[in-house]
């Protein structure tokens, strides 16, 4: 997805890099007819009605076995169970596949977790996707590790899935006790 003009509002520059911001924001895509388009990250469709679908990042994939998977439609796919609130994917190193899929998934109000609920949800997004999209495993949580605007750390997560201590600048993590909770702490 790539938009031609700026609006009112639009992010300006990366702070103390304006060179930054020009290379990855405006300079990513070829300039058609002279003018370069802004690019956020985003891929998009745009359906027979003329809507557009933004389908998520397309510099967040994972490579399971070779087939480069966008974690935005693994997600979609869990979310589309009745029994999912929230879901957050992210890669596992895998000497076989390269990387491994993990879910972290919230459950609607009255759902619990169970061994059986965590197969449904596999075989739910084989059926959604494809086999190559199963996940390896699904993680339960109450919650999901976020900044205080509400977006999903998932650098913490992909930390959390290695086994690897958490590192770098967690100031902007709205409620700590999630990430306790999801080592098993709390």
């Amino acid at each position: 997805m790539a938009v031609r003009h700026p609006w009112p509002g639009m992010m300006r520059t990366v702070y103390g890099d304006p060179d930054r911001f020009r290379r990855t924001y405006w300079e990513h895509i070829a300039p058609k007819d002279g003018q370069y388009l802004y690019f956020a990250g985003d891929g998009a469709r745009r359906d027979e009605d003329g809507y557009f679908w933004v389908m998520g990042r397309v510099d967040d994939v994972i490579n399971v076995a070779g087939h480069r998977l966008g974690t935005m439609e693994i997600e979609s796919a869990l979310v589309s169970h009745p029994a999912v609130a929230e879901a957050a994917v992210v890669g596992k190193p895998d000497d076989l596949k390269g990387e491994e899929i993990v879910a972290f998934v919230t459950l609607e109000g009255t759902q619990t977790a169970s061994d059986t609920l965590m197969k449904e949800l596999k075989q739910h997004v084989v059926q959604e996707i494809g086999a190559i999209a199963r996940p390896g495993e699904i993680r339960f949580a109450d919650a999901l590790p976020k900044t205080r605007s509400g977006k999903i750390m998932r650098r913490l997560l992909r930390s959390l899935a290695a086994g690897q201590e958490i590192s770098g600048d967690t100031s902007t993590l709205e409620d700590r006790t999630v990430l306790e909770k999801l080592r098993g702490e709390g």
